[in-house]
């Protein structure tokens, strides 16, 4: 066992940890933000991005002990709670982004790397940058549109 501290959607967490236990679980299982999901445990679907230090990252591919001193946002930690969801998170339910959702937060975790370092991604920008999510219901379309309608330009 090990002790860590890191901040996690701008709140200091301290707990005792596995050596081995994977950030996806310690999220999921330890503190309950169940939005990051566990979709192949091979770090290929993308179910589990979360940003760490910035960067968007599968969790499932990082153990927590490797998270030591940073900072994590998960797709709980985009929104202020509630009904307030950030732009992008609107943009997904307005222009019918998701089906089942259980790809969509690692999509839209994706996605806001993307707009970090992007204001204006063309489609196709879009698609290469969502190569590392797998989504099985929509097709991909509808995500695309989503995601460029908070851009600077939207056609």
């Amino acid at each position: 066992m090990a002790l860590i501290s890191l901040q996690i959607n701008g709140e200091y967490v301290t707990s005792e940890v596995q050596d081995n236990l994977l950030l996806v679980d310690f999220l999921r299982d330890n503190l309950e933000l169940t939005g990051t999901h566990i979709g192949c445990d091979t770090s290929q679907c993308g179910a589990c991005q979360i940003h760490f230090n910035g960067e968007a990252i599968k969790s499932c591919s990082m153990f927590v002990l490797e998270a030591e001193g940073g900072s994590v946002t998960t797709i709980e930690g985009l929104s202020k709670g509630g009904d307030d969801l950030s732009r992008l998170q609107k943009a997904f339910q307005e222009h019918h982004g998701l089906q089942c959702g259980f790809c969509t937060p690692g999509i839209i975790m994706t996605a806001v790397d993307l707009l970090r370092t992007n204001k204006n991604p063309s489609k196709k920008e879009i698609r290469e940058y969502l190569s590392g999510n797998m989504c099985r219901c929509t097709g991909y379309q509808n995500i695309v549109n989503a995601i460029k309608s908070v851009t600077s330009e939207p056609n």
